[in-house]
């Protein structure tokens, strides 16, 4: 037997996915202006708490 849930998505369930997709794009964009560089992450620096030096 065929249900209504076999014709098209509602219209609530598209802004609900148009919602979810623009907030995917806002996070993707802001986690791309936050992200560092790898050369600044894997640079290395003379730890010398560990040589007694203060």
């Amino acid at each position: 037997m065929p249900s209504s849930d076999d014709e098209p998505v509602s219209t609530g369930e598209q802004i609900d996915a148009a919602e979810r997709e623009e907030a995917k794009r806002r996070l993707l964009a802001q986690a791309e202006a936050e992200r560092i560089p790898v050369q600044e992450t894997t640079r290395a620096l003379p730890d010398r708490r560990w040589r007694g030096e203060r």
